[in-house]
């Protein structure tokens, strides 16, 4: 009996619980269905719309906006400009004539020398022949004294008796070499690089000049430099070189001197400190002539 109670109530809550599950369902079926369709309306019919196909070329293009530039103003820049040097031109140099060429030097010789008192000592006569052929034969050996370019010294050389050692004998006069100190003193006095200037200024009329002597294929530098190295390569003699005179005239008693060139031996007579001036300014001289031919 008990034993059908328990079975009819079991089977009652069994019951139950199938009820509420299936009013649960039900009822969540009602809502999901009453959310989802909308109430039955009156069939409205509306007009079939008219499609326009609009192609695309044909539709407006929008105005595009134009570019805009800016202009970048830059912070000017100030710049120095360098000067412009126009270089100078030395007007060209007009060479007189040769035979009228006496008057050009003559107008410059006062700039030659502070010692203008001295410029007497010199022929203003033909003076580039003058030097042209003293020069020519000088180098050669010979001297050539009507074609100095120098007025000749007065006076004429003379010997006096001196002791050496245990015998007298006859030398030059110191006193002769004295006649060649104004010579000396116009050369030291000389602008060496105006004397080399117008050297170059002159090649010219000197070449010239100097192939009116036979010689149109030599150049007249090689004669002047021959000229100066005979000056520059004379020995200065130690002691007095001692004399004799066998007749009017003095000689070297030393035959080696005595066949030396005229030239040769008038260098050694006109003294050792003259000679050594001579050949310090003609060394200078040389240097600038050479710095000309660089």
């Amino acid at each position: 009996m008990e034993n059908s109670t328990s079975s009819s109530s079991n089977t009652q809550a069994t019951g139950v619980i199938v009820a509420l599950t299936v009013v649960v369902a039900i009822t969540a079926i009602i809502y999901f269905y009453q959310g989802s369709t909308p109430e039955p309306v009156a069939d409205v019919v509306k007009p079939e719309a008219e499609t326009t196909v609009v192609e695309v070329s044909d539709l407006p293009v929008p105005d595009t906006q134009p570019e805009v530039k800016i202009d970048v103003i830059e912070p000017a820049t100030t710049t120095e400009t360098e000067p412009v040097v126009v270089a100078e031109v030395a007007p060209e140099k007009v060479l007189p004539q040769l035979d009228e060429s006496d008057d050009w030097i003559r107008a410059k010789l006062p700039e030659i020398t502070w010692r203008n008192e001295l410029l007497k000592l010199i022929i203003d006569d033909d003076m580039i022949r003058r030097f042209v052929v003293f020069t020519d034969n000088f180098a050669k050996g010979t001297l050539a004294y009507e074609h100095s370019f120098l007025v000749q010294p007065t006076g004429k050389f003379s010997a006096k008796e001196s002791d050496q050692a245990d015998k007298t004998i006859l030398v030059w006069d110191e006193n002769v070499t004295k006649r060649f100190t104004l010579y000396v003193d116009l050369l030291r006095t000389v602008d060496s690089d105006l004397l080399v200037e117008w050297y170059v200024e002159l090649k010219p009329l000197i070449d010239q000049a100097y192939s009116e002597l036979g010689y149109p294929d030599t150049e007249f530098a090689e004669v002047l430099h021959e000229a100066i190295t005979r000056v520059l390569d004379m020995e200065i003699p130690k002691e007095p070189l001692e004399l004799v005179r066998p007749s009017v005239m003095y000689k070297y008693k030393d035959q080696d001197i005595e066949q030396l060139s005229d030239a040769d031996k008038l260098l050694l007579r006109i003294g050792k400190d003259n000679l050594l001036v001579i050949k310090s300014v003609l060394l200078e001289i040389t240097e600038k002539l050479s710095r000309t031919r660089e």
